[in-house]
């Protein structure tokens, strides 16, 4: 029998809600759910039945639940004026424009939906590359903008449609709506530079700045999404979430490396500027100059993180590191990590880092440094809480250089090619770091869980997500008082992180003993 969701318009009474339901039951419906968090419920009516609930003077809109599975419009208003509303970093400059664009004062809602159906195309890292390492010229930085425009529509509007096709009382929750409305907002952003040419410094600077408006707007969206799905966890199952946060991660981790990687190659080329008028401020000269820089130019703005030391020469093109030392981020991130054991504990732990530490290869800093510590956060708990006095292992061992992709390898390459950016060379070589730990390992009953989201494993009374991955996130006496206990996607997170790129992480637990962690990763490939 067909079910229907029943939206009451803004403001109205309990006893006015209790009306439009009692007239939904005189016409032979049966109330099969009502929504805690809008004015609205389902109703079931007999096959062939004709209602005309949507006649009720209270009534706001009458829908089939498969149709609001898909349109969100009763929680949030559209309107035709959306993507004006949403621009406020529209550019300036006249010179370059396109003319009416192909999604130029349509409703966003048409925009989003011929966007959604436009074929993502696979991306590969030589595609962020291409242009060689900064300092780039004014001519390269507006390429860089304009490739990066080019593709981060498409994939905003993907996220969108992933969103409104989620049941429609998971979409209302408030949490989910926040992160519905910021890439709504983000893609009312974007559109009316689609419809220009980026060919002048200013708007080169002001789309680099929209772009790290955009990033700081999405920083949280996995926290939030989690609190959000753990509220709906009645109303979806935990397959379900797993698959769509799943793809979610994945995407964007692509979708944030696009962004980040014009942003960087924006910096380092304007630093380099900076750096040789000795103090002078960023202007429209300052960038104009980009066009004289030599492709030899050793003057180049160091972007390593203070986590990963200084290096000795810049070795990054953008974001990534083409000569990345895994022991530097291991040291800084278990400093990190032991810092806070020593806070909320009272013990330091001592980690020993063998193999062959001097390794490199091309790889992106802050992936390797999110999975590293999120995996030492576990190895370090548990050497606490068991009382071992033995130190946590880190083993670096580089691969050789890799022979013919096996056909399991390409069919991991396939799979990803669609929301995935491909890495520059699928044989090249990569690294493979153990975790050793003497912390008593993973109990059995534990152990099949530890790459599931925290959140379908809480229990009914719980009221906000202040607990840990059945892995073991660090976290204090009180559960949620730790300043690094996490909402449970420490794990799944990072193995999203380590897979991106045809690696992987891999957990063996004696019982009674310790735990070994193999975390592979796979060399972007050579930038030369």
């Amino acid at each position: 029998m067909p079910i229907f969701i029943v939206s009451c318009k803004d403001g109205i009474s309990k006893d006015q809600v209790e009306a439009v339901k009692e007239q939904a039951k005189s016409q032979g419906g049966t109330i099969k759910h009502e929504y805690a968090l809008i004015n609205a419920f389902s109703v079931e009516f007999p096959e062939g039945h004709v209602s005309t609930m949507d006649q009720h003077e209270h009534v706001k809109a009458v829908e089939a639940d498969q149709e609001v599975r898909t349109q969100i419009s009763s929680g949030i208003p559209y309107t035709t004026s959306s993507l004006r509303q949403y621009s406020s970093h529209q550019p300036h400059h006249k010179s370059s424009h396109k003319g009416h664009g192909p999604y130029d004062r349509k409703p966003i809602e048409e925009v989003i939906s011929c966007l959604a159906n436009k074929h993502q195309h696979p991306l590969s890292l030589a595609d962020l590359v291409r242009l060689g390492p900064p300092p780039l010229s004014s001519e390269a930085l507006f390429q860089s903008a304009n490739f990066t425009l080019s593709l981060l529509p498409i994939r905003l509007a993907y996220r969108l449609q992933a969103l409104r096709n989620l049941p429609f009382i998971v979409v209302s929750n408030p949490n989910i709506t926040k992160i519905h409305d910021n890439y709504r907002h983000s893609l009312g952003t974007l559109l009316p530079w689609e419809e220009r040419t980026i060919s002048n410094p200013e708007d080169e600077v002001q789309f680099t700045s929209v772009l790290s408006d955009l990033v700081k707007t999405h920083q949280d969206t996995i926290p939030i999404l989690a609190r959000g799905f753990l509220e709906c966890r009645k109303y979806i199952s935990a397959g379900e979430i797993t698959r769509f946060l799943d793809e979610h991660l994945r995407t964007r981790i692509g979708t944030r490396l696009i962004a980040e990687q014009h942003i960087a190659l924006h910096n380092s080329s304007v630093s380099s500027i900076a750096d040789k008028a000795e103090g002078a401020t960023t202007s429209k000269e300052d960038l104009e100059d980009l066009e004289d820089n030599d492709e030899d130019d050793d003057s180049q703005d160091d972007q390593r993180s203070s986590k990963s030391g200084e290096p000795e020469q810049n070795t990054y093109i953008g974001v990534i590191d083409t000569a990345l030392q895994p022991a530097v981020t291991i040291d800084s991130a278990g400093g990190f990590v032991a810092d806070i054991c020593e806070l909320k504990y009272g013990v330091r732990p001592q980690w020993v880092i063998d193999g062959e530490p001097d390794t490199t290869f091309a790889f992106v800093p802050m992936h390797l440094d999110y999975i590293v510590t999120e995996l030492l956060k576990n190895a370090f708990r548990a050497t606490v809480e068991s009382r071992s006095k033995e130190p946590v292992v880190i083993t670096i061992a580089p691969e050789p250089p890799a022979g013919p992709s096996t056909q399991a390898e390409k069919e991991v390459l396939r799979r990803l090619s669609e929301d995935a950016i491909l890495p520059l060379d699928d044989k090249a070589p990569g690294v493979t770091i153990r975790i050793r730990d003497r912390g008593g390992g993973i109990r059995p009953d534990v152990l099949p869980n530890i790459w599931g989201y925290s959140f379908t494993t809480f229990s009914e009374e719980d009221d906000v997500p202040g607990g840990s991955d059945a892995f073991g996130m660090l976290s204090g006496a009180g559960g949620s008082g730790s300043s690094i206990a996490g909402l449970g996607y420490g794990l799944p997170l990072s193995r999203a992180y380590a897979e991106y790129f045809g690696g992987g992480i891999a957990v063996q637990s004696l019982y009674g003993w310790g735990t070994d962690v193999y975390l592979r990763l796979k060399g972007v490939g050579s930038m030369g």
